[in-house]
């Protein structure tokens, strides 16, 4: 399980990563601007209402910088959005220098956004004083609008900035980085609240970083297919027919025979995934198939051809 979790962070800010890097080399135009900012703003509210309506009054927090602003206003009596403005602002000049102009910008207007909309919901009574739906709840809003945000060009936490930039100088992998930091964070709020609250804000940061994953990639989240069959062009044609789904076919050669082997490689959504395998099998029963799961998909015929 902790293999697995340290494999989704890597991909999970590998995504950062690469969002950042295309913002980079694409030049916006005014409506991609505009529909950037409104994402960002609502990205950044969604974020705020998870934490003053179901987290901050309930002793629950998040893990990074946002969690070390939690228990910095829990001791000092100050304004949450105080602490996440200023927690985050040097990170906000290590992403312009690092990373680029368009990504710092982004992720200071999403920090001053949700600084604004803790400050301005934090006197709102919490929408349940139930420990287990505040968690959840809370990490599943949080969740959303912190993808939302990662989606369209931003961050609304320095963590994963100062994880990659320690990345090249340790040698640990991103997701191993961020697990450490979001341990030790985690593990402050037993010394802080409680222990059962830090059992609690372990759960709220599990849910929220599957809500994250969902939302960064999708709920129609795409996968790449590879079938090595002797019956290829029955299960391409069978493909294309009754999913509607394009197919590509390579030319390989198997290392033990050195018998040529035609490939088939196509990409479907995870709800075909169940018809593509039994077509498979309905066609040839020892074929080779292997799936994965694919962040992203552009340019091609991917979009599915009407079945008559």
């Amino acid at each position: 399980m902790a293999e697995v979790q340290k494999m989704n962070l890597n991909e999970q800010a590998e995504t950062v990563a690469a969002a950042m890097a295309k913002i980079q080399h694409r030049k916006l135009t005014k409506k991609k601007i505009f529909q950037r900012i409104l994402l960002i703003t609502f990205g950044a509210t969604l974020m705020g209402v998870g934490l003053e309506i179901f987290l901050v009054p309930n002793k629950v927090i998040d893990g990074g910088i946002t969690g070390i602003s939690i228990i910095l206003s829990y001791l000092t009596g100050w304004n949450l959005g105080i602490f996440l403005f200023i927690l985050n602002i040097p990170f906000f000049f290590i992403g312009y220098k690092q990373i680029g102009k368009t990504f710092a910008l982004s992720t200071l207007y999403g920090i001053i956004v949700l600084s604004i909309t803790t400050t301005l919901l934090h006197p709102v009574p919490a929408f349940t004083q139930d420990i287990l739906l505040a968690t959840i709840f809370g990490g599943v809003v949080l969740g959303i609008g912190v993808g939302i945000v990662i989606r369209y060009g931003g961050s609304l936490d320095g963590t994963e900035i100062l994880a990659i930039l320690f990345n090249k100088k340790l040698p640990f992998s991103v997701g191993e980085i961020i697990m450490f930091f979001n341990l030790f964070i985690l593990g402050s709020a037993g010394f802080v609240f409680s222990w059962d609250r830090a059992m609690y804000s372990l759960i709220a940061y599990f849910v929220a970083y599957k809500t994250i994953d969902i939302t960064i990639t999708g709920l129609d989240e795409s996968k790449s297919v590879w079938i090595i069959s002797d019956y290829a062009m029955e299960v391409g044609d069978a493909i294309m027919n009754r999913l509607g789904r394009g197919v590509t076919y390579l030319h390989g050669e198997g290392a033990f025979s050195g018998d040529d082997k035609k490939v088939i490689f196509c990409v479907i959504n995870r709800l075909e995934e169940a018809k593509l395998k039994e077509i498979v099998t309905e066609y040839d029963q020892n074929a080779f198939l292997a799936v994965a799961d694919i962040a992203e998909v552009r340019g091609g015929r991917f979009k599915k051809r009407d079945i008559h």
